[in-house]
C-alpha cells in the first residue's frame, strides 16, 4: 500500500466515523431503479432538494418506463421545467425510457459502459447507478468529490474522468461509493465551497489545503 493509499484509507475511515449513514439524497422507489437514473439526470445543474420536489409529481404522473416512453413531450417538459434545461432533460428522459424498453427490456444495464449508451447518461450518473443499485465499485465524480479530493491532495485537476481514474487507484473500492456520498454530506456541512470551515474539519490533519494554510501562517509569524 502506497502512502497515498494509506492516506485515502484514513480519510475514508474518518468520514465513516463522522457520517455513519451514507446515502444518496435523491428520493426514489427502490423497486423502480429507473427513477434514480432519471432523478440523477434531472439533478444536473440543479439542487437535489428541487429535484425531489419535481419527481414527486413526475413519478406519480409517469409510474413506469412505458409511461415515460409514451409521454407527451410538451407535458413532460412542463413538469421538469423547474429543474432547468427542461427541453433537453425531458427529451433525455423520454428517449432513455424508450431505450430501456426496446433495447434493455425494462432492465437497467449494470455496467458503466452500457449505462453511458443511454441518452443523457454520463460516467457520473453511471457510477451512481452501478454503486447504489448494483452494489459494484463506483466513484461518483461530482463537484463535491472533485473539489474536496483536490483540497485533500487525493486528486489533481478538474476533469471528472481523470479524477475518477486517480481515485480508483487509491481508494478501497468496496467503500468508494459510500465515500463519495459522504463527501457530498461533508461538502454541504463543513467543506463548503469558498468558505470551508477548516478548523472544524475532521480531515484537517490529512488535508493538503489545511497544511498549506498552516505553513503560510507559520511563515508570517
Amino acid at each position: 500500500m502506497t502512502s497515498l493509499q494509506e492516506k485515502a484509507e484514513k480519510i475514508v475511515q474518518l468520514l465513516e466515523e463522522a457520517y455513519p449513514t451514507a446515502y444518496c439524497s435523491l428520493e426514489h422507489n427502490q423497486e423502480k431503479p429507473h427513477e434514480l437514473l432519471m432523478s440523477t439526470r434531472l439533478s444536473a445543474q440543479c439542487t437535489d432538494a428541487r429535484v425531489n420536489i419535481v419527481t414527486k409529481e413526475l413519478f406519480s404522473r409517469y409510474p413506469s418506463i412505458d409511461a415515460f416512453a409514451e409521454a407527451d413531450l410538451n407535458e413532460l417538459e412542463e413538469l421538469v421545467r423547474p429543474c432547468g434545461f427542461y427541453k433537453m432533460k425531458a427529451r433525455d428522459l423520454k428517449n432513455m425510457a424508450i431505450m430501456l424498453r426496446d433495447v434493455y427490456h425494462y432492465q437497467l444495464p449494470d455496467t458503466i459502459e452500457e449505462l453511458t449508451r443511454l441518452p443523457g447518461v454520463g460516467r457520473k450518473t453511471a457510477n451512481l447507478i452501478v454503486g447504489d443499485i448494483f452494489g459494484k465499485p463506483s466513484v461518483v465524480c461530482d463537484t463535491h468529490c472533485i473539489r474536496i479530493t483536490n483540497l485533500l491532495g487525493l486528486s489533481k485537476g478538474k476533469d471528472p474522468l481523470k479524477v475518477e481514474m486517480q481515485l480508483r487507484e487509491i481508494l478501497p473500492l468496496d467503500r468508494s461509493g459510500a465515500f463519495c456520498h459522504r463527501l457530498v454530506i461533508h461538502g454541504r456541512a463543513v467543506c463548503i465551497a469558498n468558505r470551508p470551515r477548516c478548523a472544524e474539519c475532521v480531515l484537517k490533519d490529512y488535508c493538503d489545503h489545511w497544511q498549506a494554510l498552516q505553513a503560510a501562517s507559520d511563515s508570517v509569524e
